[in-house]
């Protein structure tokens, strides 16, 4: 049994890690801007009005935890704007960075104290991410900010290994959630959440920094 912080724990894809997590009676801390009735029936410690986007706020999450030591940090939340080369918004694009690329960054910085050593970090990314499997453009300001928290991993999983604390940059597939407007195509969550899962308990230093999809595939750069 571990403690784990999730971030973007009020829906979606981190929901489902809350709701997994508990299942298997590992101690889960819920970080989220505002809680859902959902996150709240899963009776979690939940961390409730955090901006990860401020530092004040990352802040105060970190006086809030008062010390304890986190086995594993998740860190899930993340915003999508589509946009095309017509309809490019400096300000959205702007956003994505802060919430996709440097909000994890800040964040990890500030826990470090609390990740002994074989603890892990967990960015929750996407192969949109990924300069070699980009075949169809667009989507400006979603790709730039994931390939940005990749590059940030990387460096991440160098910057770390000294404290012996691994990390894995992961894709969780095409995943029917509101941030994608419930796609049919997709997984469901539980399906995505199943497979990252694996890939954290199967992460070990000598794999840190390297990019999975949650069905155990290697992706590109």
């Amino acid at each position: 049994m571990g403690t784990f912080l999730v971030t973007g724990a009020n829906r979606g894809i981190g929901l489902e890690f809350c709701r997994q997590l508990q299942a298997r009676h590992d101690n889960v801390i819920a970080v989220c801007r505002q809680s859902s009735e959902e996150l709240e029936a899963l009776d979690v410690e939940i961390q409730s009005g955090i901006e990860l986007t401020s530092e004040a706020s990352i802040a105060a999450l970190v006086q809030n935890l008062e010390g304890r030591l986190l086995d594993a940090v998740i860190l899930n939340a993340g915003t999508l704007q589509s946009m095309d080369l017509n309809t490019l918004n400096a300000e959205g694009i702007r956003y994505q960075f802060e919430v996709n690329a440097l909000a994890p960054l800040l964040l990890t910085q500030a826990l470090i104290g609390q990740m002994p050593r074989g603890a892990k970090l967990a960015l929750i990314t996407s192969r949109m991410g990924s300069i070699d499997d980009n075949t169809s453009g667009g989507s400006y300001g979603y790709r730039m900010s994931k390939v940005a928290l990749n590059i940030a991993g990387r460096s991440l999983s160098i910057d770390l290994k000294p404290r012996g604390i691994a990390v894995a940059i992961l894709h969780p597939g095409l995943v029917s959630t509101r941030m994608i407007n419930f796609n049919p195509n997709g997984i469901s969550p539980d399906k995505a959440v199943k497979g990252l899962l694996a890939r954290i308990n199967e992460l070990e230093l000598e794999t840190s920094g390297t990019f999975w999809h949650s069905n155990g595939d290697q992706l590109p750069w």
